[in-house]
């Protein structure tokens, strides 16, 4: 979600290679690193049912699945030239995968089973930067880190997707501020889907959003910076962002309105390598390393690391 770099596309993704985590340490049921496939660009992650975990490719749009448990997985839905992936979500009923296309200015949908595309969404014009995604009972919202919108996908009865869904652009307004660089980055939203949160990582604030109006409200953090703000991740009320090129996840304890979040900890590892955006499974959390600042080689070695929730 997530980027303050150019993205570089020219490492070549292994296409059917399975990739397996060294064995678990005694007594680790869950291993604490588990390998991507080399030269993969690893962005994005999202879980989905039980221990499955995606990872997405900016290489060429492919889909990695594989399983927390174990470590173990392959290449889930293959690439394609042209495209790319970089945030993940998985819908609340497990059916699909929806992932953010970066400088393409799409969005596509997978089926989070089969591996199947189910849709491609035109979202703007090729050259802004569609960040992240993430999907509520009746809609998936896309950030934009380039413009001041939000792309909303309605879903159909159900929850089903519709490949011939109309894309609504929802002008972000209120507090939202517009600056030179990455503005709009990860992207949450509460259970019941009555606010989003969002994240400008240049100005380092995160704002509680109406989705139906776009109109924006500053969090009050007592005076906290949230510069570099990646990947969003919502857990009863407590907000954790990550820092990429901090090598941080922040940890917020927020107000029941969203409108104020204390700064109440610090997740750090040194397996961290500008850790992007963040899944959780159980009592863990799972960063996928980007290395933005590690030049690509279809040789280059990516990883998810596992760090225990607080």
């Amino acid at each position: 979600m997530r980027r303050s770099l150019a993205i570089t596309v020219a490492a070549v993704v292994v296409g059917t290679a399975a990739v397996s985590a060294a064995p678990a340490a005694p007594g680790t049921t869950f291993p604490e690193v588990i390998a991507l496939p080399d030269g993969w660009l690893p962005e994005g992650i999202a879980v989905g049912r039980g221990s499955t975990f995606y990872s997405g490719s900016r290489a060429n749009g492919a889909i990695y699945r594989g399983d927390l448990r174990t470590g173990e997985g392959s290449i889930f839905a293959p690439g394609a030239t042209g495209r790319v992936a970089v945030g993940l979500s998985v819908d609340q009923r497990g059916r699909y995968l929806f992932v953010a296309g970066g400088p393409t200015g799409e969005a596509y949908v997978f089926d989070a089973n089969s591996g199947a595309l189910v849709a491609n969404y035109v979202l703007t014009a090729p050259g802004t930067f569609v960040n992240d995604v993430i999907v509520t009972r009746d809609a998936a919202y896309f950030t934009d880190s380039a413009r001041p919108v939000l792309y909303r996908l309605a879903l159909g009865p159900g929850g089903r997707v519709d490949p011939a869904m109309t894309i609504e652009e929802i002008d972000l307004g209120g507090d939202w501020q517009q600056v030179p660089g990455f503005n709009a980055n990860g992207i949450e939203a509460t259970p019941n889907g009555e606010w989003l949160i969002v994240v400008n990582s240049t100005v380092g604030a995160l704002y509680r959003v109406d989705p139906q109006t776009g109109d924006a409200t500053q969090i009050d953090l007592g005076g906290a910076s949230v510069t570099a703000g990646d990947g969003l991740l919502l857990h009863g009320s407590t907000l954790y962002v990550v820092r990429n090129q901090l090598n941080t996840i922040v940890v917020i304890d927020l107000s029941s309105d969203l409108l104020q979040g204390t700064v109440t900890g610090q997740i750090t590892s040194p397996l961290f390598d500008v850790p992007t955006t963040i899944a959780m499974f159980g009592s863990s959390l799972y960063a996928v390393n980007a290395r933005f600042s590690t030049p690509p080689t279809p040789t280059t070695t990516y990883s998810i690391v596992r760090v225990p929730r607080v």
